[in-house]
C-alpha cells in the first residue's frame, strides 16, 4: 500500500505533558508517520475539567522531543489566531524541527468554547471570509518577498516575515467538505485536503468537486495531497472492541453507539485485518494519508495493536 498512517489525538481530552511524551514515543517507536492533535481550549462534549495542554507549547516540544515523525495541529481555528502571527509561529517550529511541521487551519466551529473565554465568534459567513483571507496571508508571508494583499480581513502592506520555514513553506492542511467555499479555498491555498465524517462511497463525488475548483484555480489537483482523519475502534475480539467503544463514548458521548453506527459514519471498527481492509478501500479512492483518531489518550494498548498489525500491513 502507498498509504501512510499517523496518529491524531484530541488534546482537550486529558492531555498532559506525561501523556504527550508517551504518545510521542509510541508514535516514533511504532513506525507511524505522524502525530497530530486538535486545538481546543476545553472539553467540548464531555468533562470540561480534563486537562487540555496548550497546542503550540506541545508542538514546540515535539520539534526537538522527536526525530523522525511529522506533526502538527488539526486544526488551528483562525478565530484563535491572527494569521500573520500564526505564520510566524509555524515557520519557527518548522525550522526547529528540521521541516517536519504540517499546519492545519480551520474557520472555527465550537461556539461554546469561544463564549466561555470571551473570544469573538462571528457568523459563519464572516468566519469563512476571514478564513479565506487568513489562508492567503499565511501563504503570502512564506514567499520570501514583500507582499501586499488588499482584502477586507487581514490586509498586508509591503509585509515580509523571516526566517522562512525550511523549503520556503510549511505544508498547509485545510479540512472540510463544503462544496462552495471550503473546497474552493482548498483548491486555491492548500497543500493537503483532509476530510472526516465521510464514507468511502461518498468520497469520489466530493473529490470531483475539488477537481472542478482546481480547474477554475488553474491548479493541478494531483498537487494537493488527500488525507483522512478517522476515529477507530480496534480489538482482537468482540469483547475487546465493545469495551473500547464504551470507553470512548464515556469521553465523547456524541459518538455512535454501535458498530453499525460507526460504519455508517465512515469510521473504522473491527479486528486488525478488517481495519487494514478498510484502509485499502480508502487508498483505492485516492487517499494517501490517514490520521487515526485516538479518542482515549491513555489507550496505548490500542496504539500498540495498530503498530504491530496495521502499520506493517500498510507499508
Amino acid at each position: 500500500m502507498a498509504i501512510t498512517l499517523g496518529l491524531m489525538i484530541e488534546g482537550q481530552g486529558g492531555l498532559t505533558w506525561e501523556r504527550w511524551r508517551r504518545l510521542a514515543r509510541a508514535t516514533e517507536d511504532g513506525g507511524f508517520d505522524a502525530l497530530f492533535r486538535s486545538d481546543h481550549l476545553t472539553g467540548l462534549f464531555g468533562e470540561p475539567k480534563r486537562a487540555s495542554l496548550d497546542t503550540w507549547a506541545s508542538l514546540t516540544w515535539l520539534a526537538t522531543g522527536t526525530t523522525r515523525i511529522r506533526f502538527g495541529p488539526l486544526v488551528c481555528p483562525l478565530t484563535f489566531y491572527h494569521p500573520a502571527l500564526l505564520a510566524k509561529r509555524a515557520a519557527a517550529v518548522a525550522d526547529l524541527s528540521g521541516g517536519r511541521l504540517d499546519l492545519g487551519i480551520g474557520a472555527g466551529w465550537h461556539e461554546r468554547e469561544h463564549t466561555m473565554f470571551g473570544i469573538p465568534f462571528p457568523p459563519l459567513k464572516e468566519r469563512m471570509d476571514r478564513f479565506e483571507c487568513g489562508a492567503r496571508v499565511i501563504r503570502a508571508l512564506w514567499q520570501g518577498r514583500r507582499v501586499t494583499l488588499d482584502q477586507r480581513y487581514y490586509p498586508l502592506r509591503d509585509a515580509e516575515s523571516y526566517p522562512l520555514p525550511p523549503g520556503g513553506r510549511v505544508p498547509l492542511i485545510i479540512g472540510g467538505r463544503g462544496e462552495k467555499r471550503t473546497l474552493a479555498i482548498v483548491a486555491a491555498c492548500a497543500d493537503e485536503w483532509n476530510v472526516t465524517w465521510m464514507t468511502v462511497d461518498e468520497y469520489p463525488a466530493k473529490r470531483g468537486v475539488l477537481e472542478q475548483h482546481c480547474r477554475v484555480a488553474r491548479r493541478d489537483p494531483t498537487s494537493i495531497r488527500r488525507s483522512l482523519m478517522v476515529p477507530y475502534v480496534i480489538g482482537r475480539d468482540a469483547r475487546e472492541r465493545e469495551a473500547r467503544l464504551a470507553n470512548v463514548r464515556r469521553i465523547f458521548p456524541h459518538l455512535p453507539r454501535n458498530e453499525a453506527g460507526w460504519r455508517t459514519s465512515g469510521f473504522l471498527f473491527g479486528e486488525p485485518a478488517r481495519v487494514v481492509e478498510d484502509l485499502k478501500r480508502w487508498e483505492a479512492v485516492g487517499v494517501t494519508r490517514v490520521m487515526l483518531q485516538t479518542l482515549d489518550v491513555d489507550d496505548f494498548a490500542a496504539i500498540e495493536l495498530l503498530a504491530r498489525e496495521v502499520v506493517p500491513a500498510c507499508r
